[in-house]
Formats: C-alpha cells, sequence, structure tokens
C-alpha cells in the first residue's frame, strides 16, 4: 500500500546500502593455549583440557583479558587451565557485520586449508555470535535478553579434521537443532 511506497522512495533517495562487513586483523604473541585432544572432550588430568575449559578460555583471549593470574589486576585474575602450551604466534580475525551461513562454510572450508603446508596448527576455531539483542535466535523462538543476551556457536577443527561444535544461548532460548 501507501506506506510501502513511501518506506521504498525513502530507502532510494537515501541510497541506503548493505555495509560491508569490517574485518580486523592481530597477531597474538607468546600466547599461553591449552593442550586439547579431539577425541578428549571431558579433558583428563595432565594430558589434555576439556570443552569447558577451552570455552572458558576462548572468551578470556576474544575479550583480551589477561592469561597470568595477577592478583595486581583490576580485570581478570583468570589463568590459562593445564595443561597448556605456549604458541609464538596465534592470529586472530574479527569480521563484523551479517553474515549469511554460505560465507560461515566457506569461512570453514578456507580454515581447513590452513592444515596444510605448513602444517603449524594443530586446532583453530571459528567463533560466530548473534549480536546480544537480536530478536530471533534459534529454531521459530524470540531471543530472550533477559541478562546477556548469549546466542553463539563455536567450532574447533583439529588436524585430523575432527571437529567440536559449541553452542550458548540465553536460559529463556530455545536450544539449538
Amino acid at each position: 500500500g501507501a506506506e510501502g511506497s513511501t518506506l521504498m522512495s525513502y530507502f532510494s533517495k537515501n541510497q541506503i546500502q548493505a555495509l560491508k562487513p569490517k574485518i580486523t586483523f592481530s597477531t597474538l604473541r607468546d600466547l599461553q593455549c591449552p593442550v586439547l585432544q579431539s577425541n578428549d572432550l571431558q579433558g583428563k588430568p595432565e594430558e589434555s583440557c576439556s570443552t569447558e575449559e577451552l570455552f572458558e578460555w576462548l572468551g578470556a583471549v576474544l575479550n583480551q583479558a589477561s592469561l597470568d593470574n595477577k592478583s595486581s589486576s583490576f580485570l581478570s585474575t583468570y589463568c590459562c587451565p593445564e595443561p597448556n602450551t605456549v604458541v609464538e604466534k596465534a592470529f586472530l580475525c574479527t569480521i563484523t557485520g551479517f553474515i549469511i551461513p554460505e560465507k560461515i562454510i566457506q569461512l570453514l572450508e578456507q580454515l581447513c586449508c590452513y592444515f596444510g603446508e605448513p602444517k603449524l596448527a594443530y586446532w583453530l576455531t571459528l567463533t560466530v555470535h548473534g549480536f546480544a539483542d537480536s530478536p530471533v535466535s534459534w529454531r521459530e523462538s524470540e531471543h530472550g535478553f533477559h541478562k546477556g543476551g548469549e546466542n553463539l556457536y563455536n567450532f574447533v577443527i583439529f588436524r585430523n579434521l575432527d571437529y567440536w561444535l559449541q553452542m550458548a544461548v540465553g536460559a529463556h532460548d530455545d536450544c539449538p537443532p
């Protein structure tokens, strides 16, 4: 009706264009990383870390929190779970914007190529966040924003192409399919 044509003329006049995703790269040096075994989700003392420990560590890294457990730190006394190893260089790429599922699949495929030559990484991760105040989440349910608006999933891909899939949603949201 009239409302639709008014909206269309508004958008065409103002030449609204789709925003290109913003991409940032950073290199993290001498990063403490948990030791993981693809076939051991629970972890084993002195052998490997669990999926929960990895998820917590990843949150600290993505938020650029210190991992050295200094009592003088006002922000974080978190430390990397045991066992861990120090990685000389880790690459962090952040893409911000509206990204369709097909692009995420492409990203996963490109990341898996990283396990070709040279074989440097034992594992890598891809985390996909929905906006905290997104109106929808999984399935057909509205997204509950009650506390933190959690709405994300994380792939952990190993050199042998085994993978873990971790999902986090708010307490009032439907579980993912």
